[in-house]
This record gives C-alpha cells, sequence and structure tokens, in this order.
C-alpha cells in the first residue's frame, strides 16, 4: 500500500525534530500542499536528503502540486499565491543554536504555472516578483556538524491586492546580523499566512584541522 504523502511529511519532520524545533506541537500544520525545490545543477530537496554546500550556491526552483483536487476550497489554482520561507534553526550549531532561527530566504506571490508545456521549467513556480528577503546559500561553520536547512510554504490570504510583506519589515534585512533569530510562525500569524507545506535538507559542515 503506498505511503500517505502526508504523513510522510509530518514523519519526517518529527524524525529531524523540526517538529518541534521549528514547529511546535501547539501548531496545528496538515500538510496539503507537496512542493520540490530544485537547484539550478540539479540537485534536489528530497525530505532530509544530504546535499553539499556547492550544490546549494545558487537560488533553487519551486514546483508546486496540489495533493487534493483544488487548491483550497474557494479559488483556482492560477489565482492561489503562496510565500516560501527557508531557515536554518542549527545557527550556528544545532548543540548551540542561539541565532535559531536564520532565515535564508524570504519570497512572497509564487503561483502556479498554466500547463501549456512539457518541459521541466515549465512546471516551476511563477515568481511575481523579487524577494523579500535575498536567497543567502547554505554556509555553515566549520566543525558545527549537520544543518538542517527548512523550507514553509504559506497560503497567503486571499485578496483583491497581491501579498507583501510591507516595506521596512524586518523581513527585508539582508545582511547576516539582521537574518538571525527570526521567527516564521509569528511571521505567519502577523500576516495571515497558512501553512500548508514543508521540504528539507541537511547539510554536513566541513571540519577544520587544527594548526
Amino acid at each position: 500500500m503506498a505511503t500517505d504523502p502526508l504523513s510522510s511529511i509530518v514523519s519526517a519532520l518529527r524524525r529531524e525534530q523540526i517538529i518541534p524545533d521549528v514547529l511546535p506541537e501547539s501548531v496545528a500544520f496538515t500538510p496539503s500542499v507537496l512542493f520540490s525545490v530544485i537547484y539550478p545543477n540539479g540537485a534536489e530537496v528530497n525530505l532530509g536528503n544530504e546535499l553539499t554546500v556547492g550544490e546549494t550556491q545558487d537560488e533553487p526552483e519551486i514546483r508546486l502540486a496540489a495533493l487534493n483536487g483544488p487548491w483550497d476550497d474557494t479559488a483556482p489554482a492560477s489565482e492561489t499565491s503562496y510565500t516560501l520561507a527557508m531557515l536554518d534553526p542549527d545557527a550556528p550549531s544545532r548543540a548551540e543554536p542561539i541565532y535559531r532561527t536564520f532565515r535564508h530566504w524570504v519570497i512572497t506571490g509564487l503561483k502556479a504555472p498554466a500547463v501549456t508545456s512539457n518541459a521541466a521549467d515549465a512546471l516551476n513556480a511563477l515568481k511575481s516578483h523579487s524577494a523579500t528577503t535575498p536567497y543567502r546559500p547554505p554556509g555553515p561553520r566549520p566543525n558545527s556538524g549537520l544543518h538542517r536547512y527548512i523550507f514553509l510554504l504559506f497560503q497567503e490570504p486571499a485578496s483583491a491586492e497581491p501579498f507583501a510583506v510591507p516595506q521596512g519589515a524586518p523581513e527585508y534585512g539582508s545582511v547576516l546580523e539582521q537574518r538571525r533569530s527570526w521567527n516564521p510562525i509569528a511571521f505567519a500569524e502577523k500576516y495571515g499566512l497558512k501553512l500548508v507545506g514543508a521540504n528539507y535538507f541537511l547539510v554536513r559542515a566541513p571540519e577544520a584541522v587544527p594548526e
């Protein structure tokens, strides 16, 4: 019997303790959208696979797939939009995560493409505007062990105007210090975003040999 993709996602998040380290038990999370994260070199994020720093240097593409028919109860797929956040809860290390969570990327206005071609790039989510937080690739400190890099997909509220994070919000901070200690759940609650999907990969920090 095929494994339920919904329970597979939640099980994978529990396996690496993303629940509760990032998503508290109090957060009611029922995945309803599957999504792939694919880097330009072909590396793909698949619920806990290990990738390298080199494979994840460039901003990836996102591919969306609804699990059960309509994307939601009220809007066709073409009208539903999403916000994606990428974060590292293990900054600077899983043993001492004093900067949990580190915000690597926030992009709003993702939409499912119209299916007009069999080409792989035609399946990529449409990025309606530039990222709120520009993509910053993984760069774990030497000897900091295994890091979890998590993608959270939020459905944006239905509105006549496209959703956008207001100018001046912390999510526009792009320098290292401005990305630290970010709370994705508080962010979602503030803007009425609904968590509908999650994915993640692992990166092993390089080992530095003492001189």
